[in-house]
C-alpha cells in the first residue's frame, strides 16, 4: 500500500483537491476513492484523508491572513457550535459501511445542490456577520459538524449553503470562514480516527503535502479573484462529485 507510485499519485490528487476544497468543496471525491482503491476500507480511508484535511485548512488560514482577509472572533464562536457534532458524528463513522457512506453523500449533495441554486434578494459584507448570529446559523453548525465527523466529503458545500444563505456573506468570505470552521472541528475528529487505529500516517501526510500547497494557492486566488471565480469552480466541482455518484467515471 505505501509505495513511492501510491505517494506521488496522493500527492498530485491532494494538489488538486486542496484547491476545489478552499474554492468550493467536493475535492475529497478525488481522495477516498484513491485511498479505497489501494486496499483501504471506508473508516481507514476516511480518517486518513482527515490528515490532508486539517493540513490544508490550516495552510488556507495562514494564506488568508497573509492577504488581510480574517475574522477569528466569529468564525471560532461558530466553529464551537461544530464541536459536539463532530465528535458524535466521528464516533458513528469509526463502524460506517460504504454503502452507508455512498448514500448519505448522495442525499447530502442533492440538498446542497438545490440550496445554492436558491436565489438571493442581495449580499452582505462580513461585517454584518457578527450581528447576524443567530438560532438558525448555529443549528446548522452544530448539524454540519456531526457530519463533518461523520462523513467529511462535501462538508465544504454545506458550509458554504449555510453560510450563504442565513448570513448572506460574500463567497470569498464564506471560504474565510469556511476553511476555520473545517480546521476547527477535524482536530477532534481526526483524534478519534486516530485513537481507534484508523489513520495511515504515511500516505496521510503524502495527501497533506499536496492538499496545503492546492490550499494555499485556491485562497490566494480566491481574494484576488473573488465571487466569480469561486462560482465557477464551485459549479466544476458540482458536477465532478455528481459524475462520481453516478458512477460515471
Amino acid at each position: 500500500m505505501i509505495t513511492p507510485e501510491n505517494i506521488l499519485l496522493l500527492f498530485g490528487l491532494g494538489l488538486v483537491s486542496g484547491f476545489i476544497n478552499v474554492m468550493a468543496g467536493g475535492g475529497s471525491t478525488l481522495l477516498l476513492p484513491a485511498l479505497i482503491f489501494m486496499g483501504m476500507d471506508a473508516p481507514l480511508a476516511n480518517g486518513t484523508n482527515r490528515v490532508g484535511i486539517l493540513l490544508q485548512n490550516l495552510s488556507a488560514i495562514v494564506s488568508f491572513r497573509k492577504e488581510k482577509y480574517s475574522k477569528f472572533k466569529i468564525s471560532l464562536k461558530m466553529a464551537l457550535f461544530t464541536l459536539p457534532g463532530a465528535i458524535t458524528g466521528a464516533f458513528f463513522a469509526i463502524n460506517m459501511s460504504n454503502e452507508t457512506f455512498k448514500i448519505i453523500l448522495s442525499i447530502a449533495m442533492i440538498g446542497v445542490v438545490i440550496s445554492m441554486l436558491l436565489p438571493r434578494k442581495k449580499i452582505e459584507i462580513i461585517e454584518d456577520a457578527e450581528n447576524q448570529s443567530n438560532f438558525k446559523i448555529f443549528t446548522a453548525m452544530f448539524i454540519i459538524g456531526f457530519y463533518g465527523g461523520f462523513m467529511q466529503v462535501g462538508v465544504g458545500f454545506l458550509l458554504m449553503a449555510a453560510l450563504y444563505n442565513i448570513l448572506k456573506l460574500r463567497l470569498d468570505f464564506v471560504n474565510m470562514h469556511k476553511v476555520f470552521i473545517v480546521f476547527f472541528f477535524t482536530i477532534p475528529s481526526l483524534l478519534i480516527f486516530a485513537f481507534s487505529g484508523n489513520v495511515n500516517w504515511p500516505l496521510g501526510l503524502a495527501m497533506a503535502a499536496g492538499t496545503s500547497t492546492g490550499a494555499w494557492i485556491s485562497a490566494k486566488l480566491a481574494v484576488k479573484k473573488g465571487e466569480k471565480a469561486i462560482k465557477i469552480v464551485m459549479i466544476v466541482a458540482i458536477l465532478i462529485m455528481a459524475v462520481r455518484m453516478l458512477g460515471i467515471v
